[in-house]
């Protein structure tokens, strides 16, 4: 029996005429809509009378919200399967999970794509029910604030909890603050395997995963312990656990990263693995500081699911992101990305080594350390401590039939000229720089001593990035900047946005980050600038008329078309 198509359904329920559903298959010539969301912006059917006749033709049930059917199973971990970015972006809810089976609501059953994307994520058969447009953005909100409520909670009532002090915190913390107390490795190690204090540890990192943190910091300072996570470039404070027990947080931490317990007097560097639900692996970077009060611990969290290693995806404009993919064509050449510490420069060029992957291609990494594992490219952690400098392992690679070579910093004369020998001999070379903007890095290069005639042939582009917080698409509000807001800048947009804040953003308005950034095209007049060895201004100028955006300018267009606010714009860039 064939099955009836949607206008037939929803005339035989009498919900519309035939000449109603001729003017909507009219209409989708030119709106390219399916016929249900046609009928819906003109008004002539109601959300659950479209969601029920889907569900009719494709048997499939519906769940209304008012049934219970809406509300996911507790204790299934489910918001770890499907993000909230992605449930909110394509309106699809886990409800439940039973062997190799999760149970779906979702808005549109004909999106195919979404849902093989789901049965990838979830490596799960997806079994589905429909649900209204605005019943579903309702319970995906409510579900994914409330598992952030109990986390919330959780950690709350475990720093409550820390604050009871035994007998023995009480003789340790008054020997610390006396600077009487000795060093014994079975007291530290007995201390750190307590349970509440495995429990604390076990809470600060999973809770930092969750927030996509990116670095933990724990610091104890004369009457107080902090906690505070870095989250889209800004430090949040946490509620601290009691000061008593940051020596044993502290210790616990370095046993989980390999280190020395009971070295506290210098800095150590360690690396801790975190396995989580579905086989996901988390790593953290560990770095112990000696300090006035004691010791500074800071987590960097790699995180390879959180970032996506795609240069689409991460904010660059068409025009620029056309340069750059013409750029990273180039059989040899020099490519830099450029910007302070923690402008994304790393991300960039993972993203442009995996959109240059090849099995052709002998593709080979030096870096310091080695922040994310990619099969397919040869990576190798330098160690200048004992003479592995990234001048020598570039010397290495020149021996190992490299054809892509990418270099985690320019630091010195040296290895800017092997970067630069292996150009001229036929490799492809990306590396990074510390330099305010793009035309800078061309003027830095030869003030560090590369000669502009070895320059001139081998530079291809120069990429200068910061990282700007996209506003959060859940509560941003639109409005209509004053003049003395403006001063002189020119928006193409008389409606900008701003933060307002919710639980999806733990109230700062902001969600994630996107790139703003210039690029200087190298080409023939960008050539003889360099051979002459002109100047910055001149280079500048030379990139600005050949269609340079630069870096406010690019945050301005994303003001405009609602990523970010101005407020955060100039705060990341110079205008």
């Amino acid at each position: 029996m064939a099955r009836l198509r949607l206008g037939e359904i929803l005339i035989k329920q009498g919900l519309i005429t035939e000449a109603q559903l001729k003017e909507v298959i009219e209409a989708q010539k030119t709106e390219k809509e399916h016929i249900g969301e046609l009928l819906l912006s003109k008004g002539m059917i109601k959300e659950e009378e479209l969601a029920t006749a889907l569900g009719q033709q494709l048997l499939i049930p519906y769940a209304a919200k008012s049934s219970g059917l809406l509300t996911p199973q507790k204790d299934q971990r489910l918001e770890k399967m499907i993000s909230f970015e992605y449930a909110k972006e394509h309106l699809i809810l886990p409800l439940s999970k039973n062997m190799n089976s999760l149970t779906c609501a979702i808005f549109n059953p004909f999106d195919l794509i979404v849902i093989d994307n789901v049965k990838k994520m979830t490596n799960c058969e997806v079994n589905l029910v429909i649900a209204t447009k605005s019943d579903l953005a309702k319970a995906i909100n409510e579900f994914y604030s409330t598992n952030e409520s109990a986390r919330s909670q959780m950690w709350g009532n475990a720093v409550e909890k820390s604050s009871v002090m035994s007998e023995q915190d009480r003789l340790d913390a008054a020997a610390d603050d006396k600077g009487e107390s000795e060093l014994s490795l079975d007291k530290i190690i007995a201390r750190a395997e307590e349970a509440p204090v495995i429990k604390l540890v076990d809470l600060i990192i999973r809770q930092a995963i969750d927030e996509k943190a990116s670095d933990i910091h724990i610091e104890l300072f004369k009457d107080k312990l902090d906690v505070r996570y870095r989250i889209d470039g800004e430090l949040y404070q946490i509620p601290p656990p009691a000061k008593h027990l940051h020596s044993p947080i502290v210790s616990r931490v370095k046993i989980l990263a390999a280190m020395d317990i009971a070295e506290k007097r210098l800095p150590q560097d360690g690396r801790i693995s975190v396995r989580l639900e579905g086989d996901r692996t988390v790593d953290l970077r560990v770095s112990t500081l000696p300090c006035v009060w004691g010791e500074k611990v800071v987590m960097r969290i790699l995180d390879r699911d959180a970032i996506k290693l795609d240069l689409s995806l991460l904010g660059f404009e068409p025009k620029q992101l056309e340069l750059l993919r013409r750029a990273l064509k180039t059989p040899y050449g020099l490519f830099f990305v450029t910007g302070p510490t923690g402008s994304g420069k790393s991300t960039t060029l993972y993203s442009c080594l995996k959109e240059v992957m090849d099995p052709s291609k002998n593709i080979m990494t030096a870096e310091d350390p080695v922040e994310f594992r990619i099969d397919g490219i040869n990576q190798v952690h330098v160690r200048p401590d004992i003479g592995f400098t990234f001048a020598e392992a570039l010397r290495s690679f020149l021996r190992q039939d490299p054809d892509i070579v990418m270099v985690g910093e320019v630091r010195d004369l040296e290895t800017a000229q092997i970067c630069v020998r292996a150009a001229l001999t036929g490799h492809f070379v990306l590396s990074t720089l510390h330099t305010s903007d793009a035309p800078s890095a061309i003027t830095r290069l030869m003030d560090i001593g590369i000669a502009p005639y070895l320059l001139t042939p081998t530079l291809t582009m120069v990429v200068a990035q910061r990282l700007g917080r996209k506003l959060c698409p859940n509560c941003k509000e639109a409005y209509e900047p004053k003049l003395e807001e403006l001063g002189e800048i020119k928006l193409n947009a008389d409606l900008i946005y701003r933060p307002k804040g919710c639980n999806m953003c733990s109230h700062t308005g902001y969600r994630g980050r996107v790139v703003i950034s210039e690029l200087v095209h190298v080409d023939d007049e960008m050539r003889r600038l360099i051979s002459k060895q002109a100047t910055y201004v001149e280079i500048r100028d030379a990139a600005r008329a050949n269609g340079m955006m630069t870096m406010f300018e690019t945050g301005l267009r994303k003001v405009e078309n609602g990523v970010t606010s101005l407020e955060e714009v100039m705060g990341v860039c110079v205008v």
